[in-house]
């Protein structure tokens, strides 16, 4: 009855997570009627029983049930774990096509794996995405004897997976696969000139563990499979230059630190440099032609020559070369120094490398973009607070960087295919998954996915207490009040696991905790199985553990340790697992994940979030007009419009998220389409005999004398193979050439005069004309290279007929407009430009009470009042003064 009331309330207020739990909550019921019948069977009996369900159409209702109460109680036989209602009602619910919330520890793995069996004996095909590899391992290992028992196949892929073993894998009824795996293995097989060199399987029932993640926070990342071409080093002289220039006089970076850009000054400073520069390469390279010269004519001579022949003619030579000079010196003057034009067409290269250069130097910022190990520049994925190990920047800024820190450049290569994690996931006939925090991300699932959110209650209370934010200042107040917070917290041996935003914020804070002598241990950045170790400790009287983001996640945080041996009961009578936020993330929902750690299947739990006026959340998505801060002697705000701009900037980090994303899908769906156009004629050419009819008829002649000189089999095969080299030679010029397009299609919008274009209406537009004869200048191509080809009876030389393959491919992920998008220049635009039309009478204050010193620099020398979004607040300024930080307490909470 609870679950239903809840749900249709939730559908009252038109919540997303608003699907009516009750028919579930029936069909639960009648499962565990049915389970009765079931405890008695042996193993071998639960197996055929299952097997007796199994079918191609899906299982009905009452089929459901049945399973249902097989699998419960083969849950209970392999791990020891009787599904709970909340678990069989979100088994349901994925088998039904939903993405199903359920709070931390309550048994998503289990449930997952009772949905991904189900739909197997239905007769599907099921891929398990995970986020990582350990995570992909770990959970089809521990769910192995569950499916053993219901007779269903199960596999799991990873980094080191080889073809042959990923080919088996995906044949298995239930697959558990990394994302960014079963992505890369789709773009390989995309690119294969042999059906037997493929891996995968059809694309049919995808159900995503961490889904939240997957689906909204990693969606608009390509993944990329290159072929290599050539390093991308930059010369050393644009590197050094660009560490001189002096930020504020040579570049200036916008408000919103997405993009850096040369001044005028800056501009003339580079060009002066670099016209130097050019001037000595010129002087070095007429000396080294000089020098060639002379070596050609010393040894040029067949004769010996005297020493008298040899001075006469030095003697003549030079009397000639000092009259030209002397002639030359009355008729010409000096040549004048060439001016260099930065933006010359002919320097383009020189002002891309200034561009990332000065974007690596000033903007990237090692330990939290990220780090340097072993040689290597490894990106962090912002996302997860680890390292990214495939993600690497595109357009040269990769190669920037490792020049920043002076380490060997990676090879470059040109893009082959990519695909987005959306279009992947897409690609399947049903979409299902599971996740802690779905509900507040609903809108957009049903947005890009067409997919519904199941909030599951928990199968016991929550009684965590979330404290209200405490919001200081400046930075370096709130971490003194962190770090003295900590260690009140640490003397009562409570558990802490705190909570911060990057690699480098994790290691400043524990030089804090040392010099303050506070025992703890640090994760970040380390492989998933290391992560796992760390965090599953975090609830241990006495730790202090502290995480980048969100490590470990997928792990169970359980009170007294992974055995709960060590004093469980001492921990749930300090509070239970304390959760500390070193500052609010860009999206509410991120930081609920951070807080769902914490009051695990109803252990007492508590969490508090530190925040300052000088964080970058608050500095980059917020404005600072009319504000006027009464800071305690500590730093600390409470007052209702501080506290208002904290939310204000992270709903607006929110909006500006899910604009990338829906801007990212909006580009990237035409390519798609485009895709799926060029795909269906290369399965073609791939599985059926297009490619020898095309050719064939396009060049008759030159086919019959092959098949008569080496036989139709030959020629075919040979046909196929140049087909499908210039079908995947067109397309990848295509996706370079669309690469450029979205680059500038910004300034289209600046052709229209008084009618504004929109870019991606001018984008969709050119797109649509580079591919209308794509296939077609595809076939051109193929027939004029077959009217060359070598082919012997031992089939095509590759090499000699133009259409070798690359030498080397590999796969790898990219931030998406590493230099922002247009989204991010408007936002930026608006917000510096926004003028409060109608003045909001500001509070008076006296001088003794308030100096704009006291506001961080990130936030003086502003006037004016609060903008729009923020002047609903104002009047409650007064009620807010007279409310104490509890009252205030119990406003801010839900």
């Amino acid at each position: 009855m609870a679950l239903k009331i809840a749900s249709r309330f939730r559908r009252l207020l038109q919540r997303p997570g608003s699907i009516d739990l009750g028919p579930y909550e029936r069909l639960t019921q009648l499962v565990g009627e049915a389970e009765e019948s079931v405890v008695s069977l042996t193993d071998e009996e639960l197996t055929e029983a299952a097997t007796e369900l199994r079918t191609t159409g899906g299982l009905h209702e009452d089929e459901q049930i049945e399973f249902l109460a097989l699998a419960r109680d083969a849950g209970q036989r392999a791990l020891g774990e009787r599904a709970f209602d909340g678990q069989v009602v979100g088994a349901l619910a994925m088998l039904q096509g939903r993405v199903v919330e359920m709070a931390t520890g309550e048994g998503k793995t289990l449930a997952g794996a009772i949905a991904a069996a189900g739909y197997a004996i239905g007769g599907r095909k099921v891929h398990v995405l995970a986020v990582n590899d350990y995570l992909a391992k770990r959970d089809a290992e521990w769910m192995g004897p569950v499916y053993e028992l219901l007779g269903v196949t199960v596999s799991h892929v990873g980094q080191v997976s080889t073809p042959e073993e990923r080919r088996e894998a995906y044949q298995a009824e239930v697959c558990y696969v990394p994302v960014n795996e079963i992505g890369f293995d789709v773009l390989r097989d995309r690119l294969v000139t042999k059906v037997d060199d493929r891996v995968t399987v059809d694309a049919d029932v995808a159900l995503v563990d961490e889904a939240d993640s997957v689906l909204i926070d990693e969606a608009r990342v390509p993944m990329v499979l290159a072929g290599a071409t050539r390093s991308e080093a930059l010369d050393d002289d644009v590197v050094q230059l660009v560490r001189t220039l002096r930020a504020g006089v040579d570049y200036e970076i916008d408000g919103d630190g997405r993009t850096v850009a040369l001044t005028d000054r800056g501009t003339d400073k580079v060009e002066k440099a670099l016209g130097a520069r050019a001037e000595e390469l010129a002087a070095e390279e007429l000396a080294a032609e000089e020098l060639a010269a002379e070596a050609e004519t010393d040894e040029a001579g067949t004769e010996p020559e005297t020493e008298e022949a040899t001075g006469e003619a030095t003697d003549e030579a030079e009397t000639v070369d000092a009259a030209d000079e002397s002639d030359d010196a009355e008729v010409e003057e000096p040549a004048p120094v060439k001016e260099f034009n930065l933006y010359a067409d002919e320097n383009l290269d020189r002002l891309t490398q200034i561009n990332v250069a000065l974007h690596a130097e000033v903007l990237l910022r090692r330990d939290v973009d990220y780090l340097v190990r072993d040689g290597k520049v490894s990106l962090i994925n912002n996302n997860r607070g680890r390292v990214a190990k495939l993600q690497r920047w595109p357009d040269g800024l990769q190669a920037a960087v490792e020049a920043k820190e002076a380490v060997p450049v990676s090879d470059s290569g040109e893009v082959l295919d990519s695909i987005t994690v959306q279009a992947l996931v897409k690609r399947y006939k049903t979409l299902c998954g599971m996740t802690g925090t779905a509900v507040v991300v609903g809108e957009s699932l049903q947005e890009f996915y067409e997919v519904d959110v199941a909030v599951v209650p928990p199968n016991t209370p929550n009684i965590r207490k979330d404290d209200s934010d405490r919001l200081y200042l400046t930075v370096e107040q709130k971490n003194e009040a962190l770090v003295k917070h900590i260690g009140v917290v640490h003397e009562s041996g409570r558990p802490i696991l705190i909570g911060t935003h990057s690699v480098e914020e994790s290691e400043q804070l524990s030089d804090k905790l040392e010099a303050a002598e506070i025992e703890h241990v640090v994760l970040n950045a380390k492989n998933d199985a290391e992560e796992a170790a760390i965090i599953a400790e975090a609830g241990v009287p006495g730790t202090v553990t502290v995480s980048t983001q969100m490590a470990g996640r997928g792990t169970d945080i359980r009170l007294g340790g992974r055995d709960e041996s060590h004093d469980k009961e001492k921990a749930i009578e300090l509070g239970g697992l304390y959760v500390i936020g070193t500052g609010l993330h860009a999206s509410r929902r991120l930081d609920d994940q951070l807080r769902g750690r914490a009051g695990r299947q109803g252990d007492p739990g508590g969490t508090l979030f530190f925040a300052s006026l000088a964080d970058e959340l608050v500095t980059r998505y917020s404005v600072s007009s009319g504000l006027r801060p009464h800071p305690d002697d500590t730093g600390r705000l409470t007052d209702r419009k501080s506290i208002a701009m904290l939310e204000h900037a992270q709903r607006v980090a929110d909006g500006a998220n899910a604009e990338l994303h829906r801007t990212t899908w909006q580009y990237n769906r035409l390519t798609g389409q485009q895709r799926a156009i060029l795909l269906e004629t290369r399965e073609k050419v791939l599985t059926e005999d297009l490619a020898s009819t095309e050719l064939a008829e396009r060049a008759k002649e030159r086919y019959d004398e092959l098949v008569d000189a080496v036989g139709e089999d030959v020629v075919k095969a040979a046909a196929r193979r140049i087909a499908l080299g210039h079908l995947d030679r067109r397309w990848t010029d295509h996706l370079a050439y669309l690469a450029d397009l979205r680059e500038g299609i910004h300034l289209r919008s600046l052709a229209g005069g008084i009618v504004h274009l929109k870019p991606i209406d001018e984008f969709n537009k050119s797109a649509i004309a580079s591919f209308d004869t794509l296939i077609e200048d595809a076939w051109k191509d193929a027939a004029e290279t077959f009217g060359t080809a070598e082919i012997t009876s031992d089939g095509l030389d590759e090499e000699a007929s133009g259409i070798p393959r690359p030498t080397a491919t590999w796969t790898y992920l990219v931030n998406d407009n590493p230099f922002g998008t247009e989204a991010d220049r408007i936002l930026g635009r608006l917000r510096n430009a926004i003028k409060p039309e109608s003045a909001v009478e500001a509070e008076e204050i006296l001088p003794e009470e308030f100096d704009e010193e006291d506001l961080p620099e990130e936030l003086r020398d502003v006037d004016g009042e609060l903008p729009e979004e923020l002047r609903e607040t104002a009047a409650e300024d007064e009620l807010s003064e007279e409310l104490g930080p509890d009252d205030e307490k119990s406003r801010k909470k839900d």
